[in-house]
């Protein structure tokens, strides 16, 4: 799906950060935070250029992000993610 999207869409359309984000969540699942870390951080980054920044989805892929980042042991960065989708919410 995402592959299709990146070709019809343009790149900074909300359907393909809802894609990564969906496939992010998938590798997180599985345990490999490697894959993941990346593909959250695209999806957050679609979502600041298209979205207001108090927008609910941006909130949610902070949240999403920093789970990640606890589950990885990065808590100092994991702190500021959750702090910011506290602020939106």
């Amino acid at each position: 799906v995402l592959a299709i999207e990146r070709a019809m869409l343009p790149a900074d359309h909300l359907d393909i950060a809802t894609s990564l984000s969906n496939l992010a969540e998938l590798h997180e699942s599985k345990g490999d935070h490697e894959q993941a870390l990346p593909l959250y951080e695209e999806a957050l980054a679609i979502e600041r250029a298209a979205l207001p920044a108090d927008h609910p989805d941006i909130a949610s892929s902070l949240k999403n992000l920093a789970g990640l980042r606890y589950s990885r042991g990065e808590f100092s960065l994991a702190l500021p993610l959750l702090e910011g989708a506290l602020a939106i919410m």
